[in-house]
């Protein structure tokens, strides 16, 4: 896996461990700091330099993850009406996709610092620390496209809906698993094609080629969620479709909207068996 360098390798710089490293990521409202012990904490992962629990003691996982004073956020029916079309079409769709980047982020890295005491595969963690370095990387993309246009993330409101369906799951590691890869990023592969169409069909490649990246990486998070998931219904020995329809009922606000992208769902092992009864919730 290649990262791109950052002074944070240095070894007083790095935390003692993947937890403690999962734990600053969150915490920290300085987005560029954020993404740069994203990176330092997945280089030193991977090279095998960190252990993965967190020392008796230490600070666990914040309530909250740490944002700036920017964006102000709403709560999502006072959200305003996304502009349509021009440039000013094209920053607001970037901006509210820059955040859900960045709450994916926060979303998976807590899911790493949370889950670093239970007795899971080294695996486990391979998977996910790669899911929240790749989220780091898409919220860099969208920041610098923002930038191109004359932007910047935290020019426009934002809401925090998506760290609260999260939040229902509390420390169920299925219902994480259920609520965000299967639920939440599935989604992405239902209107990443027809975002990306958009875009080049109106001569915007640069932002086409950034959704394409993003399309792309969000298949390998949704196998890591169903695989995962799978594991752990094998594990208490629970078939997983009737599994993943109970969390998603008692835990995501709302129904699955149609239309799936069902090739590109069963490409990832989310097999419509999981979700289309679900979809029954919106009619």
């Amino acid at each position: 896996m290649v990262v791109s360098p950052t002074h944070a390798d240095t070894a007083g710089d790095l935390p003692p461990s993947l937890a403690d490293g999962a734990r600053r990521i969150v915490e920290t409202p300085d987005l560029d700091e954020k993404i740069r012990v994203a990176h330092a904490t997945a280089r030193a992962w991977f090279r095998r330099g960190l252990s993965l629990r967190r020392r008796m003691g230490a600070t666990p996982m914040p309530d909250q993850p740490g944002r700036p004073e920017e964006p102000v956020l709403l709560p999502p029916r006072e959200m305003p009406r996304r502009a349509v079309g021009g440039t000013a079409g094209r920053v607001a769709l970037l901006h509210s996709l820059a955040h859900i980047e960045l709450n994916a982020v926060d979303l998976t890295w807590d899911m790493v610092g949370r889950f670093a005491h239970w007795p899971l595969p080294r695996s486990f963690f391979d998977d996910w620390v790669r899911v929240g370095l790749e989220e780091a990387k898409h919220f860099s993309l969208l920041r610098h496209r923002l930038g191109l246009l004359g932007s910047h993330y935290g020019a426009l409101p934002a809401h925090h809906g998506l760290w609260e369906a999260a939040e229902s799951a509390g420390d169920d590691l299925a219902a994480r698993l259920a609520v965000i890869p299967l639920v939440l990023e599935a989604r992405g592969l239902d209107i990443s094609p027809p975002m990306i169409e958009k875009a080049r069909a109106v001569g915007d490649d640069d932002t086409a080629a950034i959704l394409e990246i993003i399309y792309r990486d969000e298949k390998h998070h949704v196998a890591f969620g169903a695989k995962w998931f799978r594991f752990l219904c094998d594990r208490e020995r629970t078939d997983p479709e009737p599994r993943f329809q109970a969390l998603v009922r008692t835990h995501f606000r709302g129904g699955l909207k149609p239309p799936f992208n069902d090739r590109a769902r069963s490409e990832a092992g989310l097999t419509p068996g999981f979700y289309r009864p679900l979809a029954r919730l919106v009619g």
